[in-house]
This record gives C-alpha cells, sequence and structure tokens, in this order.
C-alpha cells in the first residue's frame, strides 16, 4: 500500500541525523500534542526494525558504497527514508508475511472479525466469519493485538482501499476501549484526480522528494508564497536551492513542497478556491521539468518512480517523464485511534493491544510521511512482545456464548429482512455511498460547527438507513453482505470524528476549522478522548497531556 519508504534515523546519505532530530521532527509536525514517549521510542527504535527487516530478506535500494539508500520526505529535516523505488509497501508485505509463515504462523485468510468477547473487563476472545463460505468461526485467545489500518472509506475521496472501513478503532470502542485525537484526520496532498474512475488513488510524496514541483494553472510554484513561521529557517526561498536539496546538497535548504501534508493539502485547496487551479478542480505536480537538469531524466524518473510512471500510463494515459499530473487532496489517514499505553500498546481493555494507523499518540495532530511504516515495525514489535507477556500471565478468559449468539443474530440480520417491510428495501452500497459524500462535503478538509453539527443529524438518520439495509442471495463470498456489516463501523467512527472536531475549536495539523482558523495554546494541552458511556451513548473529555521531561524540552528547542 504505502509507496515512499519507511522513516528512520540511520544517517546513511546524511550523517547529521539521528534520533534526536527524528524525535524533534515528529514532534514539530504533530504540533505538540503527540504522545512524547511513543515518538521518544519511535525515533531511537526505527533504525533497529529497518535493519531487522533486511536480515529478514527486505531488498532496498542502495548507496554507492552498498548500505540502504534514504530519500527527502515532507516535514523531515534530512533525508531518511529508507525504500524500494516507490514500492516500499510491498516489499514489506512480501518480507513480513515470508518470515511469518516460516516462524510457523497460522493465517486465516479472507476472514473478518465482527465482535471482540469479553470476560468481564478483559478480552477473551474474537468472533468473527470467513468471507469465502460465509461461516462463523470462533477464536479463543488471551490477548488480542488489532492492527487493521484506517478509516479512509468515511470518505468519497480515499487513497485507502476498499477494506479501510475503520473496523479495529469501532471494534476496540464497542469493546470499552478509549479513542482518542479522532478529528486529526490527514488528507494527502496530491491524489490522482483525473479521469473520475481513479479519483483518490495516491501520488507518492516521493515525486516531490525527487523533484517534482507543484504549479497553478499559470505555472506559478505557488508554494513559494506560503512558507509557516516555524518552517521558515529550514525552507528553501528560490526554486534553485530547492532543487540542490532534492539532489542531495546538504548545505541547501528543503523546498516549500516538502512542508507538511496539511499545509501542502490548505495551500493547493486556496489555489482552487482562488480560480487558479487546474481543470479538473486540482494543481498539476510536475516531475517532468526536471529534463532541465537531468540529461537522462526519461531514464531517471522510470528508476526512481516506477510505480507511478506505471500507474498515470495505464491509468490516465498520460507520460510522467513528458507532461505534468493532476493532483488534489485525498483521505489518507486518521492521526487518531485506540488509546494505547506508550510502552506496551494496550488499550484501556485489558489483554486488548493495538498498532499502527489503528492506534493513536505517535504522530500528534499531523503525520510526517513514511512516519507510517516505522510506527508499524516498532510499535507492531511491542504490541506483539507485550501481549505475548500478557498472555503467558494470565489463564484463558470465559467464552461467553450469549455474546456470540447476539453478534451471530445481529450479522444475519440484513437477510431476514422483507424487501419493503418497515421500509426496508434499501441496499448497503447505497447508504455508504450517501454516508461518504456526507462526510466529505461536511466533516473534511475545511470544518465549521454549523456544519459539522448537521452531520450530526445526518449520522442519526443513517443509523436509521442502516438499520433496515437488506442484503440478497446467500452468504457465500456476498459482498453486499461484507458491506452492510462495515457501514455500522464507519458509522461509529464518523461520528467519533465529528464530535472530537467540534470539541476542538482550533486549527492544528489535520483538524482545519475556518470558525477558528488559529491554533490556540490552550487547546494544545489536551488530547480529546472518546468512549462509550455506560447507556451506549458516545461520550468525549478532554485529558491533559502530561508534562514532557526537561531532556525532551531541550531536543526540541535545540533543534529549532
Amino acid at each position: 500500500m504505502a509507496e515512499g519508504g519507511v522513516a528512520a534515523a540511520l544517517a546513511n546519505v546524511d550523517d547529521r541525523d539521528n534520533w534526536r532530530v527524528h524525535f524533534a521532527d515528529t514532534m514539530r509536525g504533530g504540533q505538540y500534542v503527540n504522545d512524547w514517549r511513543m515518538a521518544e521510542l519511535h525515533a531511537k527504535e526505527a533504525p533497529d526494525r529497518v535493519r531487522e527487516l533486511e536480515a529478514w530478506g527486505a531488498v532496498f535500494d542502495r548507496t554507492p558504497d552498498g548500505r540502504i539508500l534514504q530519500r527527502n520526505f515532507g516535514g523531515h529535516r534530512y533525508p531518511r527514508l529508507a525504500h524500494v523505488g516507490d514500492r516500499t509497501g510491498l516489499e514489506m508485505i512480501r518480507t513480513l508475511q515470508d518470515h511469518g509463515i516460516h516462524q510457523g504462523i497460522q493465517v486465516h485468510m479472507e476472514h473478518t472479525i465482527v465482535t471482540l468477547l469479553k470476560d468481564g473487563e478483559r478480552v477473551s476472545g474474537a468472533f468473527g466469519y470467513d468471507r469465502e463460505r460465509g461461516r462463523f468461526k470462533l477464536f479463543r485467545a488471551k490477548a488480542v493485538v488489532l492492527a487493521t489500518g484506517g478509516i479512509g472509506r468515511a470518505y468519497k475521496i480515499t487513497s485507502n482501499s476498499w477494506e479501510y472501513t475503520a473496523d479495529g478503532q469501532s471494534l476496540a470502542y464497542n469493546a470499552g476501549a478509549e479513542l482518542m485525537d479522532m478529528e486529526f484526520v490527514q488528507f494527502h496532498p496530491t491524489g490522482m484526480i483525473w479521469p473520475p474512475s481513479v479519483m483518490g488513488i495516491l501520488v507518492t510524496e516521493g515525486v516531490r522528494g525527487e523533484g517534482g514541483i507543484l504549479l497553478n494553472k499559470n505555472g506559478e510554484r505557488f508554494m513559494f508564497s506560503s512558507i509557516p513561521e516555524n518552517y521558515r529557517a529550514q525552507t528553501a526561498d528560490n526554486p534553485e536551492e530547492g532543487w540542490r536539496y532534492t539532489q542531495g546538497d546538504k548545505n541547501a535548504k528543503r523546498p516549500p513542497e516538502l512542508l507538511t501534508r496539511d499545509h501542502v493539502s490548505r495551500c493547493i485547496m486556496n489555489e482552487v478556491k482562488a480560480g487558479r487551479g487546474s481543470p479538473h478542480g486540482g494543481v498539476f505536480l510536475d516531475i517532468a521539468w526536471i529534463k532541465e537538469k537531468l540529461p537522462n531524466a526519461a531514464e531517471h524518473i522510470k528508476k526512481k518512480l516506477p510505480s507511478m510512471y506505471h500507474q498515470f500510463m495505464q491509468l490516465a494515459n498520460l507520460d510522467i517523464t513528458k507532461e505534468p499530473m493532476e493532483v488534489g487532496p485525498t483521505t489518507h489517514y486518521i492521526m487518531g485511534g485506540v488509546r494505547v499505553n506508550s510502552e506496551t500498546q494496550m488499550a484501556s481493555v485489558p489483554g486488548l493491544f493495538a498498532a499502527g494507523e489503528v492506534a493513536a499518540g505517535l504522530h500528534g495532530s499531523n503525520r510526517l510521511g513514511g512516519n507510517s511504516l516505522s510506527d508499524l515495525l516498532v510499535f507492531g514489535k511491542r504490541a506483539g512482545e507485550f501481549a505475548a507477556k500478557f498472555a503467558k500471565e494470565h489463564n484463558a478468559g470465559v467464552i461467553d456464548q450469549t455474546q456470540i449468539e447476539e453478534a451471530a443474530g445481529e450479522a444475519l440480520a440484513p437477510f431476514d429482512r422483507t424487501p419493503g417491510a418497515n421500509g426496508s428495501s434499501e441496499g448497503p452500497y447505497q447508504v455508504q455511498y450517501d454516508l461518504q459524500e456526507m462526510m466529505q462535503n461536511l466533516v473534511g478538509i475545511v470544518r465549521y460547527q454549523r456544519e459539522m453539527e448537521q452531520a450530526l443529524k445526518e449520522l442519526a438518520k443513517f443509523q436509521e438507513r442502516c438499520r433496515k439495509v437488506v442484503v440478497h442471495g446467500h452468504r457465500e463470498y456476498n459482498s453486499g453482505w461484507h458491506t452492510a456489516l462495515d457501514l455500522q463501523h464507519l458509522l461509529t467512527v464518523s461520528e467519533a470524528i465529528t464530535r472530537a472536531a467540534i470539541e476542538r475549536k482550533e486549527s492544528r495539523g489535520g483538524h482545519f476549522r475556518d470558525d477558528y482558523p488559529n491554533k490556540d495554546a490552550a487547546e494544545g494541552k489536551f488530547n480529546i478522548v472518546v468512549h462509550r458511556a455506560g447507556d451506549g451513548s458516545m461520550q468525549i473529555r478532554r485529558e491533559p497531556i502530561p508534562e514532557m521531561p526537561e531532556y525532551l524540552k531541550q531536543i526540541i528547542e535545540e533543534m529549532k
């Protein structure tokens, strides 16, 4: 899935890099509402996790002297992303799958979990079904690790795959776990916008890391006119210096195209609103221009960005070595998720762990590119280790047959409804489509109080529609049934995002409110936590951010 690379301070390309710089970059990117302990652990442990992946067989691009090559990426001071062309995620999947199978891990392909089972307060297992045959399956477990990814399918335009339907966040919430930072949704600045059939598909930040520039319809590099004050000292103020940075000049400052994703997304939207956008409502991303600088530019682009070259050739009939791409913001990542312990990754429910995008804390209000893959490696390892430790120290919980029967009954309910009875006739796809459009319009890149309050009213109506959805056919690989079961997860997470976004009355990172366009220092002293009350209603509270230790404060001060 991921393309650009894994962020880790290996210092293979620039020896000035170290965990302190990576920590400071991550905290600045998240605008200081991050879990600072997670940011510290992540920066310290990421290099070892990348080397471990290499030892398991991952084949990274190389420097001339044979070390792992690292590229530039938005928000990172130095070239930090270990990569395999622009197919890094695929290489990670291949390596981890192979290694897991060799370790003897049993894999249940094409299975979906519908509920987590509990024995009192703790997790005792999971209940799900085999998608291919539609048969239910019970998993007894002393500990459960969630690594289910994001929520992109709650929005109309997204880079995420069809399966990013917030299952993990919703399963944890309904099991009694707390969610945190749900208002912080990242809109990646560069998704494909034309033709309509490919809208939202990601265009990796690696294009800009290799020298790609953003232009409006007048051919202007508009990013130079909007450099935030806290990044001004690290950002080039002229195109020539920006180009030298992308080519490895250690004395050059990064181009403004490599500022944080939240900022670049808003700058693109401003160009579109001002009438300076591309023909289909975005801007132009141009990597072809480097032919002015490199004699073998076309071959260089195909070598560095093979997936992007083929993606545009096949899907848009466009040669990126000759023409600019049309791009615009696409829902990409949620910084929020299950609230976990910084060290162990255990949620507030004993025996339930979470790692990766489904967990909250590391990224604060805005994730830096490449930090997602190192997040997975660092905290995936920690979640696994502490889940195993928990399992060794506890006996198996009791499986409650009533919980299983209720979950099975709810899962099969869409088959049992008679079309036309009590207004039941709608299929799940229409409900999902309407929900995505509503979230895109009312709780999207730019937010207003009145629109989000309207979204809450709409969500109540969607709950009614969801309860009446009808599914036809049988249980064997019935995608309509799968979509019907996804709906409740999407509704739960959409409500959490909306309620948290209403509560945070400022603009910070991925959360931008036009009615509160500035950052508020007082609002930066807490995280917003979402939890389920005893009556089933969704409640929110403000959780103060613990005081950062002096040695970490000093690092941030030194790196400004």
